[in-house]
């Protein structure tokens, strides 16, 4: 089940009330009034009417979801919620609700739209579109769309492939897109949020990142840790590391980061050196044979997270045991693990710190950064002084290589594409790209295909390469990336690397595509 954060009491006079109908980018959305100032708190789309009134929102978001309104018992809210005379902006599955619950028609589009689409203003005479330009790309996610309009609402903007792409009430501060505007692939997407927090909400600048984290998150866990102990399971990357300094931060010499070796990292890890360089102590254990036993002949991506999952678990059970007084696990779990792994709409993928933990787990969970985004986790680690070379690096999977290796994993795949990777990584910081990208790595289908080296046939494994470029890592477009660069690395992979005889490049956005494979 999605988890809510819902106050008792809130400190915030301004402040937006976003209704969750199950879409990926629900949380993105809260993200982003953070983002531009304004406190913003996410609740379940049931949330009563009462107790919409009584939080007292400057203005109601209806988010998207994976629903029809049209299916069996779909996600609906009353009709009174219109009658509040609070400001209401719907997006995608949102939109279609509020067409609907005012008498509106609603079909499965002829032609399904994922990704960019060229959005066009047909109405300026409102104060959503204040200020953005007659065209412009947008991010659609849908398979239902408005087909026709009661009299109260009136069309203000279209795509080449949906009629209705916008629309206002003609009385009331009511709107709806049918795209995405919370996701940075929407060109003019903040500024939309903006026209509606602002101007059309009226809402008071009053939400600061770092004083939320800093503060709230450090005494929190100081409250709830009291004397007890916390064992992390560190990987080295920048949600681990944030994490751990943070939590030390509240706890100090009561943290205990356990890396384990699993066999299926890229490379040996400066661990040790990295984690000094922090004043963190961090115990290292060797779990490479462990990992590759319980992995022969597991090839579903699903097992692999949840058996992968369940090991490091026992692993740090383990551990504990050895430590008097340790009640807590810690993990750098970010929001964008949670909504991949949920269960309230159609899970994506189980992460390994995610879906993969077993339900009869000793620890409790401590995840300090979980309901914030990779790009908030940076800004945060900026700030607590974390080094260069930590904040920047690129995000690496908890259950590493297992899920770029489609098919079964075994020494000799692992081996084959940890060379493949050490080659592009090298070559992306050659070529001074490394820090324009957001995450770049190989991934080694289980087909082969004929090739012809030396005047030789050979028979051997395709690769694919894949580097995309986001802010949060929930939506994410390919990386346009030099063709010389293209070649060199396929050049490299293919001359240098015992196995592989074809490279592909993989250019799919998310969505519709997941950034890794697995």
């Amino acid at each position: 089940m999605r988890t809510y954060i819902i106050e008792k009491t809130l400190d915030y006079k301004d402040f937006i009330l976003v209704l969750d109908f199950g879409s990926q980018y629900s949380q993105i959305i809260t993200r982003k009034i953070r983002e531009i100032g304004v406190y913003a708190l996410l609740c379940p789309y049931s949330l009563s009417i009462r107790n919409i009134l009584s939080k007292k929102p400057k203005g109601i978001i209806l988010s998207g979801g994976p629903f029809s309104v049209y299916e069996k018992n779909p996600p609906l809210i009353s009709r009174n919620i219109f009658q509040l005379n609070i400001p209401i902006l719907g997006i995608c599955y949102g939109m279609q609700l509020i067409s609907f619950l005012f008498g509106g028609e609603i079909e499965q589009s002829k032609y399904k739209e994922y990704g960019k689409s060229n959005f066009i203003i047909d109405c300026y005479n409102n104060d959503l579109f204040h200020g953005i330009p007659k065209k412009s790309i947008v991010w659609m996610s849908h398979f239902d769309e408005v087909k026709k309009l009661p009299k109260t609402l009136k069309v203000i903007g279209h795509t080449s492939s949906c009629s209705i792409a916008a629309l206002i009430h003609e009385k009331k501060d009511i709107y709806a897109v049918q795209f995405h505007p919370e996701v940075s692939h929407t060109e003019f997407g903040i500024s939309i949020m903006k026209n509606f927090i602002l101007h059309i909400c009226k809402c008071n600048l009053n939400w600061k990142l770092n004083h939320f984290v800093l503060d709230s998150i450090v005494k929190k866990i100081r409250k709830r840790v009291d004397s007890k102990k916390v064992i992390l399971g560190f990987s080295g990357g920048i949600d681990s590391f944030v994490a751990a300094h943070i939590i030390h931060k509240a706890i100090g010499d009561s943290l205990h980061c356990i890396f384990v070796d699993t066999g299926l990292l890229l490379k040996k890890e400066k661990i040790s050196f990295l984690c000094k360089k922090m004043n963190l102590f961090v115990k290292i254990i060797d779990a490479k044979k462990r990992f590759l036993s319980i992995l022969t002949g597991i090839t579903d991506p699903e097992m692999k997270r949840k058996i992968i999952g369940k090991e490091f678990i026992s692993i740090f059970q383990k551990e504990s045991e050895k430590i008097k007084d340790v009640e807590f696990l810690a993990q750098g779990t970010i929001y964008s693990d949670v909504i991949e792994s949920s269960t309230s709409s159609s899970l994506i993928k189980s992460h390994h710190n995610v879906g993969g933990l077993p339900h009869l787990m000793k620890l409790k969970l401590l995840e300090p950064l979980k309901y914030l985004f990779k790009d908030e986790v940076r800004k945060i680690g900026k700030k607590l002084g974390i080094p260069k070379e930590i904040l920047y690096r690129h995000p690496f999977p908890g259950p590493g290589l297992s899920i770029r290796i489609l098919g079964e994993v075994n020494q000799k795949k692992i081996s084959i594409l940890k060379k493949a990777e050490s080659i592009l990584l090298q070559e992306l910081k050659d070529y001074d790209l490394y820090e324009s990208v957001s995450q770049a790595f190989i991934i080694l289908l289980p087909i082969k295909s004929v090739g012809v080296m030396g005047d030789k046939r050979t028979y051997e494994y395709t690769a694919v390469l894949r580097v995309t470029n986001t802010e949060d890592f929930m939506t994410a477009t390919f990386s346009h990336l030099p063709y010389n660069f293209l070649e060199k690395i396929s050049n490299r992979i293919i001359n240098e690397v015992d196995g592989i005889n074809r490279l592909v490049y993989d250019i799919t956005s998310k969505p519709p595509a997941t950034i890794e494979w697995e």
